[in-house]
């Protein structure tokens, strides 16, 4: 099933996307279905009728996790991390498809990192690697943007990794999907940059989850960004990063500064 959250007039909603690709409709959700559950309504409208936002803007984080990759590790010249590496991404991070990316005017090299994203589906601690499925929601695809030379300079990578706009998210969340062996792409203008498999990781979904949920009290709406393959380079005003993960569809967004 797939869930989206968008705005046909004014006020954002949710709703289930349907039907063969280039015809889809989206049949509106009652409430918020992360408390409510997935109940349908009689309103419907054609999916070029609407505008996507990100699926969930979480309502306390977003983890990132690094070096999850072992080429990627390599081609910034890092030693492979001997347990899962953590860092945060505020909420103000995060964007939807199409929204633009802004450069921060403190940094001159960003880079793009497709995803796989996990979203939380209940509040949970401490959650066993067999029991994981329990606490997910489902899957979207993500751009975690990094300001590379802050990232070199400052002490910890909040500024690197957190400034507006960095999280990309969507199109939207994804509920039935096995993630074990999907395929990450990117593309940077239409040029084929990234070319992975959620197989290649280090640590695998349900270890990703267990182990952030023992750090973390994880709350319904958070993401988990679960590492990136092999293939990062920089953008610069004027790109566009398309990321498609298999199962889910593509996120694209275009990079401007201002």
């Amino acid at each position: 099933m797939r869930i989206a959250r968008f705005v046909v007039d004014a006020d954002p909603m949710y709703g289930v996307v349907e039907g063969e690709p280039g015809r889809e409709e989206v049949t509106v959700i009652k409430g918020d279905p992360f408390f409510n559950g997935v109940e349908r309504t009689s309103i419907r409208h054609k999916l070029e009728d609407v505008r996507l936002l990100a699926p969930i803007i979480p309502r306390s984080k977003v983890v990132g996790i690094g070096r999850n990759f072992v080429e990627h590790a390599h081609e910034l010249g890092n030693e492979v991390p001997k347990k899962p590496f953590m860092f945060l991404k505020p909420n103000t991070s995060v964007v939807g498809p199409n929204d633009p990316v802004v450069l921060p005017e403190f940094s001159d090299e960003v880079s793009y990192e497709a995803e796989l994203c996990v979203v939380i589906g209940r509040i949970c601690k401490d959650v066993p690697e067999e029991r994981v499925d329990e606490v997910i929601f489902g899957y979207t695809c993500g751009n975690d943007l990094t300001a590379r030379d802050v990232q070199k300079t400052d002490q910890q990578w909040a500024r690197a990794k957190g400034f507006d706009t960095s999280a990309p998210l969507g199109p939207w969340i994804e509920t039935e999907l096995d993630p074990d062996a999907l395929s990450i792409k990117g593309w940077l203008n239409g040029e084929l940059r990234q070319n992975g498999n959620t197989n290649q990781m280090i640590w695998g979904v349900r270890e990703l989850v267990s182990a952030v949920s023992k750090a973390f009290t994880l709350l319904p709406g958070d993401v988990i960004m679960t590492g990136t393959p092999a293939g990062v380079d920089l953008v610069k005003a004027g790109d566009r990063y398309e990321i498609e993960v298999e199962g889910i569809g593509r996120l694209s967004n275009p990079i401007v500064r201002r």
